[in-house]
């Protein structure tokens, strides 16, 4: 068979129902045996967004998502799609054209070395220079993307290997990539430290994503308070008692507060990443320790804390250490009550009845909405944060958001992929005037594949997240954060064949919600916020500059 036929063949074997792609001059050879293949063929509007509906579908579906890019441009326009991926961890198989093997290095019609451009932010890449070599690439791609730290594995294919005919009976050989080797050598000493400390919390980050039942366990065997990182938003219920919120930049005081003042954070899937443990919200006794598990070992020791690493799943993890604590565990009543209080301090009303509308009171009405079978996906910038803190999130895989990469326009593309993948779901995308510009084509990709998806717009006429910023750090000197020609949102969405509703008053939220719930095409809900609404606490990268605390009584 061709080696078109073979690539999405195989693809087909492994459970791929998806591709989200564009067409041109390399690639075309693959859009035609599209149309003789059981794969569904997504259009998008830009490559950029074929990357983040790839991205999207994986996240909502626990499998690798798929994205198929021309030579040239349609390669370089996938880099921030597949940069974000990379960053989140995210499996993704990145598919791009290539010109004719012999005029590689010639300069020819949309070339570009795309094997060189895409390693850096991919766990692997590989080049078809041979159509032989086309089922030695699939099958490894399919299986790092998936091992160990999860992430994107590109395919560059030039266009005269895959014309080319490749023997039927190799396309079901087994390639070997060589497993991960899990280390719990330090079960016991994390058993110890877990023992001895009456001041436990817990962190849960991405990575705690497969083992929400464990980490749940876990909490409830040592009655500790659980914080979590963005990406770790639904690793635990967010109406779980012991929940304290999220940690980090903009994260809960509650949780900021009981880091500074425990002596072990168990540290499950997260990465301590500037973003999350900084100077401003760490652990400060000199003899607080840290139990990190984590399944790739260089993130590792970043805290500066004493610490036991155990390398593995973190389901593997945590059942091998709930295994060894048994039921001796020491009581923490003291802290635990603790922990209670200060969530209590951290309460706040959201039913804001204030014109213009409170972003609290958006996520008040939009979590009477969100049920067992709701996706919400955000974009970046003060939607997110505003989501993060106040959106009832229940299960893993519910929140979807771009965390390490903080990439615009990402809400929108990531809800139409968590769409296909789950087409009997209800998917939101909390998005701002900002980042939903940055990507609005996709709208036309939403109606026309019959993805229908909600777009909850928080337009407050700025760019958020840096004018609070500059409000509070440059002496209120803004720059290039007014958006003055903000289109009429209402009418380009209709423009694109979706529904489109203003909300003006905070009376209105509710009824647009339902509306939009209920119609089976994309809608998307305008509501004008307060511009002067900051997303508080503020930790700046300086420690020396004091915490922008906020709404709550800290």
């Amino acid at each position: 068979m061709k080696g078109t036929e073979a690539l999405l063949d195989m693809l087909e074997k492994r459970g791929v129902d998806t591709i989200f792609g564009y067409p041109g001059g390399s690639v075309i050879p693959i859009y035609d045996e599209l149309l003789d293949s059981s794969i569904r063929h997504v259009l998008v509007r830009h490559e950029q967004c074929a990357a983040h509906m790839a991205d999207g579908y994986a996240r909502a579906k626990d499998m690798p998502g798929v994205c198929l890019a021309t030579s040239g441009p349609g390669t370089t326009n996938l880099v921030t799609g597949i940069a974000t991926a990379y960053a989140d961890s995210v499996p993704l198989i990145a598919l791009t054209g290539q010109v004719a093997a012999g005029s590689l290095g010639l300069g020819a019609f949309q070339e570009v070395d795309a094997y060189s451009l895409l390693m850096p932010i991919t766990k692997h890449s590989y080049r078809v220079l041979d159509v032989d070599r086309l089922p030695h690439a699939i099958s490894e791609a399919w299986d790092i993307c998936r091992m160990g730290r999860r992430g994107p594995v590109h395919i560059d294919l030039p266009v005269d290997q895959m014309n080319s005919e490749i023997d039927e009976s190799t396309l079901d050989r087994q390639y070997g990539v060589k497993p991960l080797v899990d280390d719990l050598s330090g079960i016991n000493e994390a058993v110890k430290w877990i023992r001895e400390s009456r001041k436990p919390i817990i962190l849960v980050g991405g990575g705690a994503m497969g083992a929400s039942e464990e980490v749940m366990k876990l909490a409830m065997l040592l009655g500790a308070p659980v914080e979590s990182t963005l990406m770790g938003v639904g690793a635990v219920p967010s109406s779980y008692e012991m929940y304290v919120g999220p940690l980090g930049l903009h994260g809960r005081m509650s949780a900021i507060a009981l880091t500074e003042e425990a002596d072990l954070v168990i540290s499950i899937g997260s990465r301590f990443s500037d973003r999350t443990y900084s100077a401003h919200d760490r652990m400060r006794g000199k003899s607080a320790r840290v139990i990190h598990i984590d399944v790739d070992p260089t993130e590792f020791g970043k805290h500066g804390h004493p610490c036991v690493n155990l390398r593995a799943d973190a389901k593997r993890a945590v059942s091998r250490l709930l295994t060894a604590l048994g039921s001796d565990v020491p009581s923490i009543a003291a802290w635990k009550e603790k922990a209670l209080a200060y969530k209590r301090r951290c309460e706040c009303d959201t039913d804001i009845q204030s014109v213009p509308i409170a972003p609290q009171k958006v996520m008040r009405e939009l979590s009477t909405v969100i049920d067992d079978d709701t996706i919400v996906t955000t974009d970046v910038g003060q939607n997110q944060m505003w989501a993060m803190h106040y959106l009832g999130i229940e299960h893993p895989r519910q929140f979807i958001t771009s965390g390490t990469f903080g990439t615009m326009g990402f809400g929108l593309p990531s809800a139409i992929g968590a769409k296909a993948a789950l087409p009997e779901k209800n998917v939101i995308a909390v998005t701002g005037d900002g980042g939903l510009q940055m990507v609005i084509q996709e709208l036309s990709t939403s109606v026309a594949e019959g993805f229908p998806v909600t777009v909850v717009l928080l337009n407050n006429g700025k760019l958020g997240m840096v004018r609070q910023m500059q409000k509070h750090y440059w002496n209120g000197r803004y720059s290039g954060v007014d958006l003055k020609a903000d289109p009429d949102f209402v009418a380009v969405a209709r423009g694109f064949g979706a529904r489109g509703i203003r909300v003006e008053k905070p009376g209105e939220i509710a009824g647009a919600l339902l509306e939009a719930r209920e119609s089976d095409r994309t809608t998307v809900i305008e509501i004008m916020v307060d511009p002067e609404m900051d997303v508080l606490p503020m930790l700046p990268a300086n420690p020396e500059i004091p915490i922008v605390k906020g709404y709550c009584r800290f």
